[in-house]
């Protein structure tokens, strides 16, 4: 059981997720600002950071994991795009994130109420696959399709912390932009061998952010106590057209191809292709209001930073 006064400052960061994309970078952050980072792993091998082990599929968690937590940073998850969206994915995709957070809660309620903060990931993928040119933010309602009932779910469980009197954050993440990987990484690939083109119908909108700014949002969020859903997205969202052409234009490589049909999209990508030709125009007006301040508030910006 944790002995921490409430009122102390947050000292341990557990990171489920910390190996990832977002939680290499957000890890790295976090001991640069001198929080003590801790993961969880069913490998847990590395030795950067002190790892503990947890598998979500068995119900395992290192007791010490959540006993010397202050808070709690929650990216675990099967990556959505990782494979072709068969019917044994989607399950992955939904017990992955359902499981490890009940996990989690119910740990937290046993060995740890005390905890001081539970900030999860959650994903635009709320608003459903494609709402147009609408601008919408966290008062929106849900969306329909796979995704959204995925985020819907996941967010519920999330929300079941607040049963503990444990304030609790959501960050709807989209489109993160690095250069290690992820959708940058793959968009470049096609443009980089003269074969890019924009996905039909191009007018799309993608709500993107630079990764320094999407881990920049989740220690603000921590730092400042801030509970509640916050869309982790950058001020200004791109149309795929846009998008495309802004990223051939940093490579210097031109864009020959007419825009990519849906139908071919679906022969490569399955179900998947609907949310790659659907779109949502996001905003971020919430999280700037708490203060925040984007790094790379333009597409021009991050593309300069990642790119050169």
């Amino acid at each position: 059981m944790s002995s921490t006064n409430l009122n102390d400052p947050i000292k341990t960061v557990l990171i489920t997720g910390g190996t990832g994309l977002v939680g290499e970078k957000l890890s790295e952050l976090l001991s640069l600002k001198s929080y003590k980072v801790t993961h969880l792993s069913r490998n847990p091998t590395q030795k950067h950071y002190h790892t503990f082990y947890w598998d979500p599929k068995k119900g395992e968690i290192e007791d010490e994991a959540i006993t010397s937590a202050d808070a709690i940073i929650h990216l675990a998850g099967a990556g959505v795009s990782d494979k072709r969206w068969s019917e044994d994915w989607k399950k992955e995709i939904y017990n992955s994130r359902i499981d490890s957070t009940r996990l989690l809660k119910n740990k937290v309620a046993k060995l740890n109420p005390n905890l001081r903060h539970f900030i999860s990931a959650s994903a635009i993928g709320y608003y459903g696959w494609d709402t147009g040119d609408r601008l919408v933010d966290e008062t929106s309602q849900r969306g329909d399709g796979f995704l959204a009932d995925v985020v819907v779910d996941w967010e519920k469980e999330v929300d079941t912390f607040e049963e503990l009197s444990i304030p609790v954050s959501k960050i709807r993440i989209g489109i993160v932009l690095s250069e290690k990987g992820g959708a940058l990484v793959e968009l470049m690939k096609p443009i980089k061998r003269y074969v890019g083109a924009p996905l039909s119908p191009g007018d799309q909108f993608m709500s993107w952010i630079h990764m320094k700014d999407l881990c920049g949002i989740f220690v603000h969020t921590l730092e400042n106590s801030n509970s509640g859903i916050f869309n982790g997205v950058a001020p200004n969202p791109h149309t795929n057209k846009e998008f495309t052409e802004q990223v051939a234009s940093q490579l210097k490589k031109p864009l020959w191809l007419p825009n990519v049909p849906k139908f071919v999209l679906r022969l490569i990508v399955g179900e998947m292709a609907d949310i790659l030709v659907g779109g949502n125009r996001v905003s971020s007006r919430k999280v700037e209001r708490t203060g925040f301040n984007f790094q790379f508030a333009t597409l021009d910006d991050a593309l300069q930073d990642l790119l050169h």
